[in-house]
């Protein structure tokens, strides 16, 4: 018999682990207990702050490489408004990614044509070369010691935590 079976061979109730405060002072293995929120939104954060300022150190963003990305992305060359209309929800602010176009437009990094479509410049594309070479760095730095298949199914437990939580929300 396993946990998911009765000793009557039915799949059993699954069991709930009682929620426990975080204790970042915890090593070797961590009790299921420990709350995700907590853990999730401290690597969020120790992950985003480690890549941002690797690219303060070239004088760069992240949200400027998260649009010249989106802008390569072509073609058809992305509007303005499109761009911005599908960065916004990852972005720090309703406002960020407008500016940030703005301010790539005046480096010239990027132009904008008659209809208003975004495009890299050759500054713009050596820009977003770069920062693509320095992530794939700090992607190992943040890597090392996880394998291809850990990282895979630490994405899918949150993928799928992802999915719970929309799905409890839609019946409430």
């Amino acid at each position: 018999m396993n946990s998911s079976t009765s000793a009557a061979g039915t799949p059993a109730a699954p069991t709930v682990t009682d929620q426990a405060p975080a204790d970042p002072t915890l090593t070797g293995d961590l009790p299921a207990t420990q709350p995700i929120g907590y853990w999730s939104g401290l690597t969020h954060s120790v992950v985003t702050g480690h890549l941002r300022d690797a690219m303060a150190r070239i004088d760069t963003t992240q949200p400027q490489y998260w649009v010249l990305n989106r802008v390569d992305a072509g073609p058809p060359a992305p509007g303005r408004g499109e761009v911005i209309t599908q960065l916004t929800p990852i972005a720090d602010g309703p406002h960020e990614i407008a500016r940030v176009v703005d301010q790539l437009l005046h480096r010239g990094w990027l132009r904008a044509d008659g209809e208003d479509r975004l495009h890299l410049t050759d500054a713009g594309e050596a820009a977003r070369v770069r920062l693509r070479e320095l992530v794939t760095e700090q992607r190992a730095v943040v890597h090392q010691g996880i394998g291809d298949e850990e990282y895979i199914a630490a994405l899918k437990v949150l993928r799928r935590m992802i999915a719970n939580v929309e799905a409890a929300a839609g019946n409430v």
